[in-house]
């Protein structure tokens, strides 16, 4: 007998766990089941077909799915979700034109966000990042990376990290925690790069010991980290035995795509000037391009990620929200995906695979998230949508129904801050 029984599904998605990421013509496959039913045994998916076949099978609990829309839980590979204060003051300059670089430089942008953060205390950052996670969670987010990079000094980054582990412990949702020390060069240490950059270095050994981080990345960017540099601080992490992300080519063509292949990181993240050489080598390799569009848009600017050239060159690509509170302040990864079909002329096919399947991959969850196998966790949406087209075509809302991890209803639409908790 089954714990659960979800019949009447009208689509059932159904991306396939698998040791590498979808690459290039392969993101357009996308399996789908209509009118189809699925069961769940000890939060795990136990049995996926049709409803006709479902009438032979017995569960405890059965709900009428009727006809909506059922994929796995959304996987959101970069935010920055846990920062202290707000830069809504900021917008007025994003107005004017003024270019991110000019308002860093004057110490806006992620400077602002690092005062803010080390002075916020520990308790508060979780509070604050709770607010923020369970909107993602409300939006269909079952799994997600974050990172630190607001507080560029030992106590503030092990204080982010802390707070993402005490997130893991409170939330039923998957979560990838990434050391970014390297974020930004804090103002003590103009024209001190690499005196700044080797201190970054020693705490890597610090986080490891207390398991804070899986994931070690770096800004990789004109006015932060060089290439060099930033292949010093990865080949580091790599030794520490971190899995490697980067901040690449997300302003000025640098070659950070290129970097990043060379080193086998697991992705590479912005991606919006990278260069026809390092689209190529992406293509040839498993390294997944983690395109953010939001920042784009937010910060309105007119040229995004390549993802057309990307994907037909045969790159893996996935979609994140880059949720910040400087350049992409949206915890909705729904919104992502209609920026995606609007502005990076991918397919609804695409779209589904790069936020489930490569996205998982994009944070080394590739066998465990973004799937609905049997075996696997039991993480999914039902969507208020008669089809997977709908989704990225109404933009704007959220189309979720009603979110599950490990197959326990974690939200439900109309039951506002009813996130269910271990």
């Amino acid at each position: 007998m089954h714990d659960f029984l979800l019949y009447n599904i009208g689509q059932l998605i159904l991306p396939a766990a698998s040791e590498k990421p979808l690459k290039g013509k392969e993101m357009n496959n996308l399996r789908v089941l209509k009118n189809a039913a699925m069961a769940v045994m000890d939060g795990c998916v136990s049995w996926t077909g049709s409803t006709e076949e479902a009438e032979g099978h017995l569960a405890k609990i059965k709900r009428n799915a009727k006809g909506r829309l059922v994929t796995p839980g959304l996987v959101d590979p970069h935010t920055h979700l846990v920062f202290g204060g707000s830069r809504e003051n900021e917008m007025a300059l994003k107005q004017a034109g003024i270019p991110y670089l000019e308002i860093l430089a004057g110490g806006g942008g992620i400077l602002s966000t690092v005062e803010a953060t080390r002075q916020t205390s520990l308790k508060e950052l979780v509070r604050k990042a709770s607010f923020h996670l369970e909107r993602m969670i409300s939006h269909g987010v079952t799994s997600l990376e974050v990172k630190s990079g607001y507080g560029l000094d030992r106590e503030t980054e092990l204080k982010q990290l802390t707070a993402v582990k005490r997130l893991q412990d409170q939330y039923p949702v998957r979560m990838a925690a990434t050391f970014l020390g390297p974020h930004a060069i804090p103002p003590s240490h103009k024209g001190m790069e690499l005196e700044f950059l080797e201190g970054m270095i020693l705490l890597l050994e610090e986080i490891k010991q207390q398991n804070l981080a899986q994931f070690a990345d770096i800004f990789c960017e004109t006015g932060v980290f060089s290439i060099a540099q930033s292949r010093h601080f990865l080949k580091k992490a790599q030794e520490k035995g971190f899995g490697i992300k980067i901040h690449a080519d997300e302003i000025d063509p640098l070659g950070g795509a290129e970097l990043a292949v060379s080193l086998g990181a697991v992705s590479a993240d912005h991606l919006v000037a990278a260069t026809e050489e390092g689209i190529k080598r992406l293509s040839e390799s498993d390294t997944v391009a983690v395109l953010l569009p939001g920042t784009t848009f937010y910060l309105g600017k007119d040229m995004y990620a390549k993802a057309r050239v990307m994907i037909d060159s045969g790159a893996a690509v996935a979609l994140a929200t880059d949720f910040n509170p400087g350049s992409s302040v949206t915890e909705n990864l729904q919104l992502i995906m209609s920026l995606a079909a609007l502005k990076l002329k991918m397919t609804a096919e695409e779209i589904w695979n790069a936020v489930t399947v490569n996205a998982a991959h994009a944070i080394g969850m590739g066998d465990e998230a973004g799937t609905l196998e049997n075996g696997c966790r039991a993480d999914f949406v039902v969507w208020d949508a008669p089809n997977y087209h709908y989704v990225p075509y109404h933009f704007g809302v959220n189309h979720a129904e009603s979110v599950y991890s490990a197959g326990i209803k974690r939200w439900e639409r109309g039951k506002y801050g009813t996130i269910q908790l271990p």
